[in-house]
């Protein structure tokens, strides 16, 4: 798919599913995984519907992932996310062996990989996926900032 898809296209769709999230009165962060040059998972955040604050969009794409290929290990795969990822979420990319991340907005209070820490240089992990932040950066912050402002007033 990738082959065949630009990243902003992916992007895009990630940001389709920020929409998602943010009609059903989640924060409007959104993935896509693409598994193995292959199939196209979509996923959004569901914690407050959920009441579990693991399901972020990042965890719900990754086990989708994980069930398809009925594998723990996403080998080859790529994750597009709206928002830099944090700490839990990175994690779980690492375990999972995605090979690259792409995410959009940077998170300054939350974001692991180089906003408010930077896990990407750590000699923590064993896996490190390649990684690049920025992707349709203004569309991704737009919908995050404007979320927030209306949750202000």
């Amino acid at each position: 798919m990738p082959g065949r898809f630009s990243v902003n296209y992916m992007m895009r769709l990630a940001l389709d599913q920020a929409r998602q999230a943010q009609s059903n009165g989640e924060v409007p962060v959104g993935a896509v995984l693409v598994l193995q040059d292959k199939t196209i998972i979509l996923g959004n955040n569901s914690v407050i519907r959920q009441n579990d604050p693991t399901l972020h969009a990042e965890i719900e794409v990754i086990r989708k992932g994980c069930k398809i290929a009925n594998n723990y290990r996403l080998i080859n795969s790529e994750l597009y996310v709206t928002l830099e990822p944090c700490s839990m979420c990175y994690g779980a990319i690492t375990q999972a062996r995605i090979r690259k991340l792409f995410f959009g907005a940077y998170d300054k209070n939350t974001g692991v990989c180089g906003s408010c820490n930077n896990l990407i240089t750590s000699n923590c992990f064993n896996h490190k996926p390649e990684v690049i932040g920025g992707v349709l950066e203004k569309d991704c912050s737009l919908i995050l900032n404007n979320f927030f402002k209306e949750k202000r007033n």
